[in-house]
């Protein structure tokens, strides 16, 4: 996770959801120290991702940019995924994450549209999906990839329509996972799904058309990242 560990949305899901107080800075060293991390580690996959920060003018793109780089001078052949906040819909800060050449861009819509005004009131059910579209008309051969939780209230049928309109926006990966509130505070549990559902849920999204899919309890966004990636390219 780059960016920090402080986010300045409040998304009622989230861990860390209250700690913004408007007086937040850059590590200027994060991003070499990340790619430094990656040699270490002698990593061929790796997944970043960050809080949002909407009191940055990018919203930090340029730091996921910087870091990208970084990472691919020196650590040839890896392969970088990135999960990216929505910038605020704006166009040039897409731009310039995209063109620092990541191989894999996630987005998470994370829930049905009917539950956004009370889990993620920061953001937009349209605007997720626009932010994926945009990265497939403006880099095609990037793969795209998304994610939602279940049992937060929505419906199967809510469900697959979301599952329709993610494919419709162009991803290509899905994942989807059992929300677990980190605390009594935060947006609750409506329903835990059961194995035989994420199984059901499963053969839907391939019907619908995606080719690489994980659905299942503790599955989480970047889970099995490399084994989706690989599933998607022989798919």
């Amino acid at each position: 996770m780059i960016l920090g560990d402080t986010c300045t949305r409040s998304c009622s899901f989230c861990r860390v959801n209250k700690k913004f107080t408007g007086k937040l800075g850059l590590e200027k060293e994060e991003p070499f120290k990340v790619a430094q991390k990656v040699k270490d580690l002698k990593l061929r996959y790796v997944v970043i991702t960050s809080v949002t920060r909407d009191d940055l003018d990018d919203g930090g793109s340029g730091v996921f940019a910087e870091t990208i780089g970084l990472i691919r001078n020196l650590n040839h052949g890896v392969i970088i995924e990135i999960l990216i906040p929505d910038f605020r819909s704006k166009l040039s800060s897409l731009n310039t994450v995209l063109d620092s050449g990541p191989n894999v861009v996630g987005h998470n819509l994370e829930t049905v549209k009917r539950l956004y005004p009370r889990v993620r009131p920061q953001a937009g059910y349209k605007a997720s999906l626009g932010l994926l579209a945009l990265i497939k008309k403006a880099k095609p051969k990037i793969i795209t990839k998304s994610s939602i939780m279940l049992g937060m209230g929505e419906s199967r049928q809510e469900l697959v329509q979301a599952m329709k309109d993610l494919h419709a926006a162009g991803c290509d990966i899905l994942t989807l996972g059992q929300y677990l509130a980190p605390s009594r505070e935060h947006y609750p549990v409506k329903k835990y799904v059961t194995p035989q559902e994420f199984e059901s849920l499963k053969e839907e999204a391939r019907l619908i058309g995606f080719r690489s899919i994980l659905s299942g309890p503790l599955v989480r966004s970047s889970y099995q990242a490399q084994k989706l990636y690989d599933q998607f390219i022989c798919a």
